[in-house]
């Protein structure tokens, strides 16, 4: 299978489980326990049906949207995801070339293997930066001053991973940065020699954003051990109303689920909020975000911009989150597959594969314009 023969969601995932040695492709793929939320994501849309209108004129679409003050050219972004580069060698430089091509946001996390400046660089989009609250608060004010300094439009603070998720999957391979696997991960490496030439003749593995605070050569930092050790579980309301107040520009927070917190978040000058839950890795049998968007839309959606991620795979279950009044939506895994068979081509085909489909199926609901779309066109079973 070649990535033009890739037509969905599906198509990169198994793609990419044949390049990819097992470790690192449970890394994307898994999630929190038993991975009843990463499961639920996806089929929570599957009990919304869409009521489209007819003979309504949609020769011409504009699927363009506006959150945070970013105009995006679709209403689709590509959300900061951790340690790209271990998928591709291109890693955010292909995500973040790839978003430029096609108008959108995408960001570059605090766990991020390309730097904040080099992204800026490769394009001139909104940028967002990922980031999480650390025990060293020292770290966190150099970090915003970075991102600052860099030209990024929206700081994101992710709040639901205090502490990390218990991912099964990692542990049974020993999953850890840089590589401490158990035997059983090692053979899969060895199973996958293309990978690894790959990764070998590429420059070496950095978290650019981490340089200066942790030690990659003194022993195995473990993705569970980072958010254990170096975040700061003490994190209160009052800590991040100071960031927005330092930040003094467009500051969005990321994993809140409930309508308490998001009339928190309007109360300290928050701009927007990404209802999320990390793509069910961190607590299992919690709420899909999209069947609690229209409760958080309507309590503060007039107030702050609403977005919503958590697995969006179909131009379709964009529209429905649309319609129920999101602004925008995150896509994670539906890049990460592709850019992990593919690099930049990869991540290209999979966003003209969604602009495609959101702008077939504008036209086959009746609608020219994303502000068309309302409750009025879905129907809950």
């Amino acid at each position: 299978m070649r990535v033009l023969n890739c037509f969905n969601f599906h198509d990169f995932r198994r793609l990419a489980k044949r390049r990819l040695p097992r470790p690192i492709f449970d890394y994307i793929d898994g999630a929190a326990d038993d991975e009843t939320t990463y499961r639920r994501n996806t089929s929570s849309f599957e009990t919304c049906d869409l009521v489209p209108n007819v003979l309504r004129g949609v020769r011409d679409i504009d699927m363009s949207v506006t959150v945070m003050g970013q105009k995006l050219a679709m209403p689709v972004y590509c959300s900061p995801t951790a340690l790209q580069r271990l998928f591709h060698h291109q890693g955010e430089r292909a995500v973040a070339a790839a978003a430029a091509r096609y108008g959108t946001m995408f960001g570059v996390s605090s766990l991020g293997t390309v730097s904040l400046e080099e992204a800026r660089q490769i394009s001139s989009g909104p940028q967002v930066y990922q980031f999480y609250f650390h025990k060293d608060r020292g770290l966190n004010r150099e970090m915003m001053a970075r991102a600052k300094a860099a030209g990024v439009e929206v700081m994101m603070l992710t709040v639901d991973s205090i502490t990390g998720g218990n991912r099964e999957r990692d542990k049974r391979t020993g999953f850890a940065i840089p590589f401490h696997l158990t035997l059983a991960g090692m053979a899969q490496f060895a199973m996958k020699p293309a990978w690894a030439f790959d990764y070998i003749t590429h420059e070496s593995f950095k978290l650019p954003q981490l340089d200066n605070h942790v030690d990659m050569g003194g022993g195995a930092l473990s993705i569970s051990r980072y958010f254990t050790e170096m975040l700061d579980p003490a994190l209160a309301w009052n800590d991040v109303a100071e960031m927005v107040q330092a930040w003094n520009g467009q500051f969005c927070l990321k994993g809140v689920m409930s309508v308490e917190d998001a009339k928190r978040a309007v109360e300290i000058g928050c701009t927007g909020i990404v209802l999320s839950n990390h793509g069910g890795r961190q607590l299992d049998g919690s709420r899909a975000a999209f069947d609690q968007l229209a409760e958080i839309v309507d309590a503060v959606g007039d107030q702050i911009d609403v977005i919503m991620d958590g697995g969006v795979q179909r131009g379709t279950h964009v529209l429905k989150a649309l319609a129920l009044g999101a602004k925008a939506v995150g896509v994670g895994r539906y890049y990460l597959f592709p850019l992990a068979a593919a690099g930049q081509a990869g991540v290209e085909r999979a966003l003209e594969l969604m602009k495609i489909e959101i702008e077939r199926d504008m036209r086959l609901m009746g609608c020219t314009s994303i502000d068309q779309l309302s409750r009025n066109n879905l129907r809950f079973r």
